[in-house]
């Protein structure tokens, strides 16, 4: 199975720096019909560098007005889900090690955001009971 590229439009009321990672990971770049280079229009100065999860990462300046985001490639891949777990344990946050938390932070595959409307409920429902204290 062949799956297509990215392709992004959006369009922008001021000057924005964005972090955008359209290309492939690392892990799968041996399965590329042909190398996914970021192309963006109107042009605009691209700094690059890898997260802490081995994601290619580009930072670029956009310019207000409409600015498209694409990559041209192929991927090859099997199409078969990603191989699952069923019988793991839910290990409550608190015992977690330390080196796993970072895989809670938001993510490009969660969208936190939406998120953010159950958070504040639950957040202030805690803070009605008098559990939080201080500043944040």
């Amino acid at each position: 199975m062949s799956c297509p590229a990215v392709e992004c439009i959006s369009s922008l009321g001021k000057r924005l720096v964005m972090i955008v990672m359209p290309a492939i990971h690392y892990s799968r770049v041996s399965d590329l019909e042909r190398p996914d280079h970021i192309v963006i229009s109107p042009s605009v100065p691209v700094s690059g560098y890898h997260d802490g999860f081995g994601n290619w990462c580009s930072r670029i300046l956009a310019s207000a007005g409409t600015m498209r985001i694409a990559t041209d490639t192929v991927i090859s891949d099997s199409g078969l889900p990603d191989p699952t777990a069923p019988d793991a344990a839910q290990i409550p946050v608190h015992e977690l090690p330390e080196e796993t938390l970072v895989y809670l932070l938001p993510s490009r595959y969660c969208d936190s955001d939406q998120m953010l409307d159950h958070l504040d409920s639950i957040w202030s429902y805690r803070t009605r009971l008098g559990t939080c204290k201080g500043h944040l």
